[in-house]
This record gives structure tokens, sequence and C-alpha cells, in this order.
């Protein structure tokens, strides 16, 4: 089979990359564009450590193949912070030690974003069940759901005095 070149813009920057017809979009991101933020828990689009968003939409990349990335919008976690300044989700995530050993954090940092550009006043039931498709072995979720929380909490703030 033929490799397939791809031109599509990954967190607000044009990128290039040859990839296999079957190669998945986690691998391109990974291998090809060195975005190693998302991480292959399972492969098969259970665990949410890869999700990014595909047009604004949230997805598991390790089910999308690269080459449907073809003049698409690709957000990373590595395109959330705004130079050395954290977004606020990253910051509250810090702050409320919502998370341990961090293989899963990149998933849920882009899964929330996600929810709050989505719903900037989530309520607890509606948090975790956005949440759902991302699962954590280390801790108990409470923190994670404080720290949106608290993060919604701080945006809507935020909007109000802008």
């Amino acid at each position: 089979m033929t490799k397939q070149f791809v031109t599509t813009t990954v967190n607000g920057d044009t990128a290039e990359f040859i990839c296999e017809p079957g190669e998945s979009l986690l691998d391109a991101l990974r291998g090809r564009l060195q975005l190693t933020g998302s991480k292959e828990g399972c492969g098969s689009g259970d665990c949410g450590a890869c999700t990014i968003l595909l047009d604004g939409e949230m997805v598991c990349s390790c089910l999308v193949f690269a080459a449907e990335a073809e003049g698409r919008v690709i957000e990373t976690v590595e395109g959330m912070a705004d130079g050395s300044v954290l977004h606020p989700v990253q910051r509250k995530f810090l702050e409320h030690a919502a998370l341990q050993c961090g293989f899963c954090t990149p998933g849920f940092l882009v899964a929330t974003k996600a929810l709050l550009d989505h719903n900037p006043d989530p309520s607890e039931h509606e948090i975790r069940y956005w949440l759902a498709g991302n699962l954590c072995r280390c801790t108990g979720y409470d923190k994670i759901v404080r720290a949106v929380q608290d993060t919604a909490r701080e945006m809507r703030n935020e909007r109000k005095t802008a």
C-alpha cells in the first residue's frame, strides 16, 4: 500500500507528515510529529489517555487513522498552555493534586477543556458523565472532579469581569 501525505493543523500550526494507510493518528502525533503528550493506554478507545480534539470534537486518537487528519484541525494537550502560562484547567489540576502517575492526565485535561468549552457551568453529575470515557487507575476521581469544578468557577468569574 502507498504511504499518504497529510497536511493538517495541529495546535494552531500547519503540520505535514507521511503515514502508512493503517497508521493511527495517535502514532502519527507521537512518532511523526513528536507530540508525546497523548498516551496509548489501551489502543481500543476504552481508556481516554489519547484524547484529543479533532475539529473541536473529542476523539480517542488511537481510533482515528492518521490519513483522516487531512485538512482537519487537531488540538492536543501540548496546545493548551500559552507558552509558559498554563491553561486554567492545567493549573487547577496541579492545585488540586488531581493526578498521581500522570499517564491519564493529558486525556483528562483535553476532555475537561472540551467540557468547559461546551458547558461552562457543569454539575458534578455532568462532569462525571463527560469524563466517564477517561480512566484513571491511581486516583478516586474526586480530586479530578473538584479541579474541574474549581476551573469552571474561575473561568466563569473571568468571563464576568472581562
